[in-house]
């Protein structure tokens, strides 16, 4: 069966479950955070403002939540590299870690700068790659050596930083601005990535109970502890998001939660091709969104970064569905692409292609059947 073999016997469950202080700490350090931005935010006057177009809220609404996010974020990383202190691989855990907060602590400063002085996009752009040079220069990148020894090609090993190097800035660009894009409900993005980092801690776990490949005895355990960080950061920032919400994360936080993410694709990527794409449709619904926003206005001839009600989220809440429905209905189709992402990785890696490309095949036709890729003026979606 399919199923048989989801948990190794290398290592029990219970390792899993003794980075317990790691989901803690994130939710704890996220959550005193967040409450403590709202404040600082509100006196400051950092608030974003309603312009009855995009930004569609009654009143304004703290900014700085992804500050808040970070915080718990990094906390949780902390929590986790103490628990690894008396590990042989602690260095290289160390330096793994130091560098995807590092990364994380970049995305999030561009995000807050933008949020504050609304920067141009090439400047954001700018910082993301920025982000992405710190993966880089900790040494997170994918195994392409493995996969060509896999395919009979002794590859050298420079082969890791030629194809890497790209690899990872392209991963960093993707995720961080497709769950920018997606930031515009409340309660939406936080909600999903919650969904998004709840399926890839699974398969974290699934594979740190095989502990396969040459990495796998530090990369295992830096793969559950960034899981547990996000999920501990993200729920401790969604009590004060839910709608109607006291806070935004901001760009800020959109662009540290993709960031985090991204760090996830490459370390999946590590394990090799099956888990990358396997996690790429845990992905699915940001994925979804980005692809509809850029195809749609490249169809209408509209300006690529300029934002509009075009967005999946947006055109059902403008079809007559509440917000509170959108955003419910947007969980369950994450939850819908994690457990087909759950169950690619279960097979045979030469068949995960063929499932990706029918699973995004599937949710093209749906998206142009339903009328998502027409527009009317400038910033409008097509309404029913």
């Amino acid at each position: 069966m399919i199923f048989d073999k989801i948990i190794g016997n290398e290592r029990p469950l219970s390792w899993a479950l003794s980075f317990w202080p790691v989901i803690t700490a994130g939710f704890v350090g996220s959550f005193a955070a967040t409450w403590l931005c709202k404040k600082i935010a509100i006196r400051l006057g950092i608030v974003d403002k309603p312009d009855n177009l995009v930004k569609t809220h009654k009143e304004p609404v703290a900014y700085l939540g992804g500050i808040g996010i970070f915080f718990g974020l990094s906390v949780g990383i902390l929590a986790g590299l103490y628990s690894l202190k008396d590990e042989v691989f602690f260095p290289t855990a160390f330096r793994w870690l130091l560098g995807i907060l590092a990364g994380g602590a970049i995305a999030c400063f561009i995000g807050v700068v933008d949020d504050i002085l609304d920067i141009k996009p090439i400047q954001k752009i700018g910082g993301q790659v920025v982000a992405a040079v710190a993966l880089i220069l900790a040494g997170v990148l994918p195994d392409f050596v493995a996969v060509a020894n896999f395919l009979n090609w002794d590859a050298p090993q420079s082969l890791n930083l030629i194809l890497g190097v790209p690899f990872v800035i392209i991963i960093v660009l993707g995720s961080t601005n497709s769950l920018n894009l997606l930031d515009g409900l409340d309660g939406l993005c936080a909600g999903v990535t919650a969904i998004i980092g709840i399926a890839m801690l699974l398969l974290s776990v699934h594979l740190a109970t095989w502990m396969t490949g040459e990495t796998s005895e530090f990369a295992d355990p830096i793969r559950v502890i960034i899981c547990l960080s996000l999920i501990g950061g993200v729920f401790g920032f969604l009590p004060f998001n839910r709608h109607p919400a006291k806070i935004f994360m901001g760009d800020a936080g959109s662009m540290l939660l993709g960031f985090m993410i991204a760090a996830l694709f490459v370390l999946f990527a590590n394990q090799g091709p099956r888990w990358l794409m396997a996690s790429l449709i845990v992905f699915g619904l940001p994925i979804l969104d980005t692809a509809t926003a850029l195809v749609r206005r490249a169809i209408s001839k509209k300006p690529l970064f300029v934002s509009d009600r075009g967005h999946v989220y947006d055109q059902m809440i403008d079809r007559g569905m509440s917000l509170n429905k959108t955003v419910a209905i947007c969980y369950a189709l994450t939850g819908i692409y994690a457990v087909i992402g759950l169950i690619t990785s279960q097979i045979k890696g030469r068949y995960t292609p063929i499932v990706m490309i029918i699973v995004f095949a599937i949710s093209a036709i749906v998206i142009w059947k339903k009328g998502f890729l027409e527009m009317e003026g400038l910033r409008g979606a097509r309404k029913k």
